[in-house]
């Protein structure tokens, strides 16, 4: 937890996805604080024309790399969040290539009730995590 969705363009090799996948969890860790093993990754993958991922008139150039991340998550203070958006736009540069005018990211909260882990059970609420 935090469950995190990677919508891409097909055409990433696994080397690349494998990059991507790494250095976002990497700056969830950084930010979030979360356990190295608390990972929850999905791709989906997509022809270009069917992704649309326009600038709400702020004047980015994007690209066939552009990377659109949906996170669900507990509550996280602003400053997190803003401190995810920020290691996303230069882990992502840095290790992957993908321009900051390329990444795209939504936050989504929820609460503890609205989690299992597995086993039929609410974890965060029978306190086993």
């Amino acid at each position: 937890m935090p469950l995190v969705q990677f919508d891409l363009v097909k055409g990433r090799s696994k080397e690349e996805l494998q990059s991507l996948l790494d250095a976002s969890h990497e700056a969830m860790v950084d930010a979030f604080q979360v356990p190295e093993r608390d990972r929850y990754q999905i791709v989906h993958q997509h022809p270009a024309h069917e992704m649309i991922i326009q600038d709400t008139g702020l004047g980015f150039e994007r690209s066939k790399d552009v990377v659109v991340i949906s996170l669900t998550s507990r509550p996280r203070t602003e400053k997190q969040k803003e401190k995810l958006y920020r290691n996303l736009a230069v882990y992502l540069q840095e290790r992957c290539g993908i321009s900051p005018e390329n990444i795209m990211v939504s936050i989504t909260n929820n609460g503890d009730a609205d989690w299992s882990f597995g086993n039929g059970e609410a974890q965060f609420l029978t306190g086993q995590l």
